[in-house]
């Protein structure tokens, strides 16, 4: 179903990706009415969910059911629109045809004007850099007039990288650096959300610090909180400034 709305589509390795690396971007374009997508592939049922596994008795559904509980608390808080666990398995994830197909239809669903997703490379994660491929290979994908004729195919949405864990060593460069200050109690509050990974709250909130100083130092304006992005495609612009 088309809709004159404007969307986003958020591709998430895991549960808890798109609230670290993307929570900014999604709490700002869903306060400007954007209806934004959250697709989580998997729940980081086993490699990023240390903290529950430590409990007396967990079991692998209770770990999945208290990840996707977390996510969807902090989805409500950033103003995501749609929020999808796909449940592809985790540490290895798995990405068959018929996961792609399905993100490919997702894309023609709601004809996404950005799509977000994981760096090129993650030398401590190989399940995000498969998912980022992953992702882009859909993208492709939904903009071929010969996939399903019958369907609108898709334009050609910018498409972001955002931050791995350590950028150093994964040849993450951000040349997008986004001021997330007004939304930035919305994002710490999504982050806390999840409570399974409490170790990353404080990580995060300096890598927004961080990101905002960078971004203050290359504009004009009084930025404290930040998140970057690394552009896959040229911007297309009318004017430069």
């Amino acid at each position: 179903m088309e809709t004159t709305q404007k969307t986003g589509l958020v591709v998430s390795a895991h549960s808890a990706d798109f609230v670290w690396r993307a929570g900014g971007a999604i709490a700002l374009h869903s306060a400007r009415g954007y209806a934004v997508t959250v697709v989580c592939l998997s729940y980081g049922e086993r490699g990023e969910s240390a903290k529950l596994w430590r409990q007396p008795g967990m079991t692998l559904e209770r770990v999945k059911a208290e990840r996707e509980k977390e996510a969807r608390a902090a989805a409500e808080i950033l103003g995501v629109a749609d929020i999808q666990f796909w449940d592809l398995g985790d540490y290895p994830i798995t990405l068959n045809d018929d996961a792609l197909f399905r993100l490919v239809d997702v894309y023609r669903a709601i004809h996404p004007a950005f799509m977000l997703t994981h760096s090129k490379r993650d030398i401590y994660n190989h399940d995000h850099p498969a998912v980022s491929d992953f992702a882009q290979n859909a993208r492709i994908t939904a903009q071929a007039h010969g996939h399903n004729p019958g369907q609108k195919v898709l334009g050609a949405p910018p498409v972001f990288l955002f931050e791995p864990h350590q950028p150093e060593q994964c040849d993450w460069k951000p040349n997008v650096l986004l001021d997330i200050g007004p939304v930035w109690e919305k994002k710490r509050a999504a982050i806390e959300c999840m409570a399974g990974q409490e170790h990353l709250w404080e990580y995060y909130t300096r890598v927004a610090l961080q990101r905002g100083a960078q971004a203050a130092r290359n504009s004009d304006k009084a930025i404290k909180y930040g998140e970057g992005y690394e552009a896959v495609f040229p911007h297309v612009t009318e004017t430069l400034a």
